[in-house]
């Protein structure tokens, strides 16, 4: 059963469509994979473990580095489902309990979509998942000191690789302050290398790691958003996140284990990850990820000592189903944008005229995803793709020089070539931002035969 999984998550990455979202975490691996680091180096808009990790594989992939991260990411998908069996195992449910909560968690369409695409998703949660075994183990006594430095150490990674982590993180060193059995001190020793890389990421960079791990986050949406104020609102976000949830049996699974009496850990660690998902604005599906695991370990608990009445085995089996849809309709290639194998073959076409024409890099693109497959590197002032670019006030031009971030008001290139094509509603983005990004090259544009792309030489 593992084994299928593992391949339908696989086979659910390469058909999932294109997602401009991809494009800042695409390239950042290949630009920690060249060896720059970020903040100094290069802009990145999260915290930094995610690329610093997934660096050699991204050296390694070459030009196939953007399919690598999406099966990496389905096999990290794999590896949260089993952490989330695990937990419950060692908590104390039976194996057909922990076996049923671990398959209503994988087919969340929260977690789907998150392992689906070459995002920052995927590794906290299996991190999360994993760190929920060291939380059971010292719930039941046996926490060694081993194995409270293991716990301490994968909730501090998480933390580093999704900010939004860091809340069921801080949540879980609380309740070891009160309930000693699960070795505080060792907990905290486990985070060490963790925070001593942060604070070395950070004492190298302290102004770009401040933005892009702080002040990008919390300022950007409300700029972006200040033509359409209802995305911001409460009752949106009201509205979308019981979408979310409902798509998959999140929803009803939350509505069981509230009912009964979860422990009391597992309560904590969800009201961290509920109060990281309402804090920004908008809330898109993934940010309820980090509610999942401890939700599905608490769900396999209740189950273990009362089984589902015949009516809520029904609710949840109609609430599966429909968080399967937006998947098999992927699956079955109804969607209408373009999948990962048809960008890939674009991106063929976008390498042979760049050999033609002698293009080498780096290059200035909003999509730097299509450049792995090209051979050529992403100029690093254009690192997060379109989501700095589409900014407009947030920083001064000098802050922007420094930072190595190019806004729409200021488009400042510095690479010889312009990659335009690649941001537009095929890719969930916007075709305004490109068309402002070719207009600022001045140069001629070459077409791409085949794809919707196009080369500018840079008029410096």
């Amino acid at each position: 059963m593992t084994g299928l999984l593992a391949v339908l998550l696989c086979a659910l990455a390469i058909a999932r469509p294109v997602d401009h979202d991809e494009s800042q975490y695409v390239a950042a691996a290949m630009l920690s994979g060249a060896g720059l680091i970020p903040y100094r180096d290069y802009a990145y808009l999260q915290t930094p473990l995610q690329p610093l990790l997934f660096a050699p594989i991204a050296w390694a992939s070459g030009r196939w580095v953007w399919p690598v991260l999406r099966l990496v990411n389905a096999l990290l998908g794999l590896a949260a489902i089993a952490g989330v069996y695990r937990a419950a195992r060692l908590w104390g449910a039976d194996q057909r309990a922990a076996l049923g909560a671990a398959a209503l968690f994988a087919t969340c369409d929260i977690l789907l979509f998150a392992v689906g695409t070459a995002r920052n998703d995927a590794l906290p949660a299996a991190l999360l998942a994993w760190a929920l075994v060291g939380v059971a183990r010292g719930e039941r006594g046996g926490a060694s000191r081993a194995s409270a430095m293991l716990t301490g150490l994968v909730f501090a990674a998480a933390a580093a690789a999704k900010i939004s982590y860091a809340l069921p993180a801080i949540a879980y060193g609380l309740w070891t302050l009160v309930h000693r059995r699960h070795r505080p001190v060792w907990v905290m020793v486990g985070t060490l290398p963790i925070v001593a890389l942060i604070a070395a990421l950070y004492l190298a960079a302290p102004e770009g790691f401040l933005f892009g791990v702080l002040h990008f986050p919390s300022q950007a949406p409300a700029e972006y958003y200040a033509a359409r104020p209802w995305k911001l609102s409460w009752a949106a976000k009201l509205i979308d996140s019981l979408k979310f949830l409902a798509l998959g049996p999140a929803l009803i699974g939350a509505v069981m284990v509230m009912r009964k009496r979860p422990p009391a850990v597992l309560l904590l660690l969800m009201i961290g990850g509920a109060i990281g998902a309402l804090m920004p604005f908008p809330t898109w599906r993934q940010y309820w990820l980090p509610l999942l695991p401890p939700l599905f370990v608490a769900l396999a608990l209740l189950w273990h000592r009362a089984p589902p009445s015949p009516r809520w085995r029904s609710a949840l089996a109609f609430f599966t189903m429909v968080g399967l849809v937006p998947t098999l309709i992927t699956l079955t290639g109804r969607d209408e944008a373009m999948s990962l194998p048809a960008a890939l073959v674009e991106g063929q076409r976008v390498a042979a005229t760049m050999d033609r024409i002698g293009v080498t890099g780096p290059i200035a693109t909003l999509a730097p995803q299509m450049l792995a497959v090209t051979g050529r590197m992403p100029h690093p002032d254009f690192a997060t793709g379109p989501f700095y670019f589409r900014s407009r006030t947030l920083l001064d031009a000098g802050a922007e020089r420094r930072l190595h971030l190019v806004a729409q008001t200021r488009p400042r290139i510095a690479a010889d070539w312009v990659l335009v094509g690649g941001e537009g509603p095929w890719s969930a983005g916007d075709a305004r931002l490109d068309a402002t990004l070719a207009a600022a090259a001045g140069g001629r544009a070459i077409a791409i035969p085949g794809t919707g792309f196009r080369l500018i030489h840079v008029t410096h």
